[in-house]
């Protein structure tokens, strides 16, 4: 079986799934509050969070970096790890209002990996979270790599599974077009491919629309 491009993959998956409309936000500063409150749980707790920020009036970089700690807390609660991830939302608040005019565009103006490194520098902010924010809510052209990016590409034998973030990162970047909504699209498209058919356990070869592309469904 010959192996399949990354631009094959896509386009069959975006034949099978179609547009994905990720990131579901009203605002770029909602996406990096989902950014943020995302990490180690369910996106629906997330969206529980975000609706009581959006309820209190406090879904701004101004209105966070105007209550206490304390008074975030119980607002993103439903997120989990709400003190570590109040912490974040606050440092992140009043640096973007002291520094940037509480926009995160501004934050994530000018080159590319400088802006990636000022959002690595946060504390709490690893690779998938920055580039998630610069893709998301900045639109710039930087690949989000995930569980189910590393999950789906091993199967296909396109990675080994064992590489680390940056290195995937750059696989992607390298033999796909600088494109953003490109790179928005591929990174919804494989993780709605993965919760439907490319499960860890118990995946759902037969119905899957990468069927004819992939080795690992010949071996189960």
């Amino acid at each position: 079986m010959t192996r399949p491009t990354f631009q094959q993959v896509y386009q069959q998956l975006f034949d099978h799934f179609g547009p994905q409309h990720w990131w579901p936000a009203k605002s770029p500063f909602e996406v990096v509050i989902g950014a943020i409150l995302t990490q180690n749980t369910a996106w629906s707790n997330v969206e529980k969070a975000i609706d009581n920020l959006r309820e209190s009036g406090h879904l701004t970089a101004q209105a966070l970096n105007g209550i206490s700690q304390q008074e975030l807390e119980p607002l993103i609660q439903p997120s989990g790890f709400f003190r570590q991830k109040s912490a974040r939302l606050k440092k992140l608040a009043a640096l973007l209002v002291e520094q940037h005019q509480g926009e995160i565009e501004r934050f994530c103006h000018g080159d590319l990996e400088e802006a990636r490194q000022r959002l690595l520098t946060l504390k709490g902010i690893g690779p998938e979270t920055a580039d998630s924010i610069l893709l998301y809510a900045c639109e710039r052209p930087s690949f989000v790599v995930d569980a189910y990016t590393r999950r789906l590409f091993s199967r296909l034998r396109l990675l080994r599974g064992d590489e680390d973030y940056a290195h995937i990162r750059q696989r992607f970047m390298d033999n796909l077009p600088e494109d953003t909504h490109l790179f928005n699209e591929y990174h919804a498209l494989i993780v709605a491919h993965c919760k439907r058919h490319c499960r860890k356990r118990k995946p759902e070869c037969p119905a899957c629309p990468l069927l004819k592309l992939c080795p690992f469904a010949l071996t189960i």
